[in-house]
């Protein structure tokens, strides 16, 4: 009798109703529940959206408690060079996490005592200042700058104003790797949060507040050009050899756990996250749902994309729970697994996270503070299905 030898690729499809017991970590313990508040606000006009954000945190039991006195590093999402448009929207319309909200969150830190707030992102391949990044894409920094006393930004795609990177071990042991090796900002500081855009993910199905966190990694040692010794001094080119694997990190850092793994980056991605929210905890998480886009990350995805208003915002103290609820307002099921919509090619986030034990996706278990999500849901799942039934000529294409 011949015998089929199994491919990767077929591996991965036969696995698509859940993941491998053999693939979670053994210390995983029941996740927390939580407690995730939405709230509608159809426009970025700080009128609107400063009291809604305000009232949104006193729901969480208030900023003061989580911020006075502390340093909070507040990740926002820039994704793809301020080039990239779709249409003639502005980008923190459709892919950019707007800087209407992160000068009210900001603000608001900074009324609840914060000693100092440092916004951070890891702008593509440059040492350049965020700042400068924003400029480009025609957003005025000192709105932000501004919004509270101590705001200063820092780019965090390489070391910056360190003078080491700060290591992060994965407390279960990590999925891809034991540990990160990660900019200064991320452990100097007291608070972390995450402001997230809802959106679609041509890899990881969909990226809100975990997802939001792959990009806290420097490409000086996670990057297609990175230093093979050390990391190199400057950042060069995407983080290729985490979504592929064709190669390691900087031998200063954590190698991977096992260099036999799947190489597919519908595999890799989702890990590298639940990695990443378990060794950097999320204390706070924000996603900007006001508008936002369909179809994928950003415009060089899909050909099919739309700008969008679904008119939410959503904000909680558990990164798991909370992207639980804005996937449920997403139209999307929080509990699907590999081959269900939006997990159609790659494993859920959120089971990865949650079987490692950094909250839950429950929904049952989640509670959830605002209007019914029923009432609020936008339906990204049905454009999803809507797109599959187009010409396979007109499928999304990758970025």
């Amino acid at each position: 009798m011949i015998r089929h030898q199994q491919t990767r690729r077929e591996w991965l499809r036969q696995t698509a109703a859940g993941l491998s017991l053999a693939a979670l970590p053994a210390s995983a313990a029941p996740a927390p529940g939580a407690r995730v508040t939405v709230a509608r606000c159809r426009t970025y006009s700080p009128n609107e959206l400063l009291p809604v954000m305000a009232r949104m945190f006193d729901q969480l039991g208030g900023l003061e408690r989580l911020v006075k006195g502390k340093t909070a590093a507040v990740k926002i999402n820039l994704t793809g060079s301020p080039t990239y448009r779709l249409k003639y929207f502005p980008l923190e319309d459709t892919h950019y996490t707007h800087p209407q909200v992160i000068a009210a969150a900001t603000h608001l830190m900074g009324r609840a005592g914060a000693r100092r707030v440092r916004i951070l992102e890891s702008p593509w391949a440059t040492t350049d200042p965020v700042e400068e990044y924003l400029l480009q894409a025609n957003i005025e920094p000192r709105d932000i700058l501004n919004a509270a006393p101590n705001v200063e930004f820092e780019n965090t795609n390489y070391l910056g104003k360190g003078k080491k990177y700060s290591r992060f071990m994965v407390p279960s042991g990590g999925y891809l790797f034991p540990g990160y090796d990660l900019n200064h900002s991320y452990e100097d500081c007291d608070v972390f949060v995450s402001i997230a855009k809802m959106k679609e993910h041509a890899t990881a199905g969909i990226t809100l507040s975990m997802k939001n966190c792959f990009g806290i990694t420097p490409c000086t040692i996670y990057g297609t050009g990175a230093g093979v010794d050390e990391p190199s001094l400057v950042p060069k080119g995407g983080r290729g050899l985490v979504h592929a694997g064709d190669r390691q990190p900087s031998k200063s850092a954590p190698q991977e756990k096992d260099p036999k793994s799947p190489r597919e980056d519908t595999w890799r991605v989702p890990r590298a996250v639940a990695d990443l929210i378990s060794a950097r905890p999320i204390h706070l998480a924000l996603v900007d749902g006001i508008r936002t886009m369909t179809g994928g990350e950003g415009p060089w995805v899909s050909l099919y994309s739309e700008a969008v208003a679904p008119g939410v915002i959503v904000a909680g103290l558990n990164p798991v729970s909370t992207d639980a609820v804005s996937m449920a307002l997403m139209g999307f099921n929080p509990m699907a697994v590999r081959g269900t919509p939006p997990f159609e090619q790659c494993d859920s986030t959120l089971q990865l996270a949650e079987a490692a034990g950094a909250g839950t996706r429950d929904l049952n278990r989640i509670e959830v503070i605002g209007p019914p999500i029923a009432e609020a849901r936008f339906d990204f799942a049905g454009m999803r299905e809507k797109r599959k039934k187009m010409p396979a000529s007109d499928w999304p294409m990758r970025g």
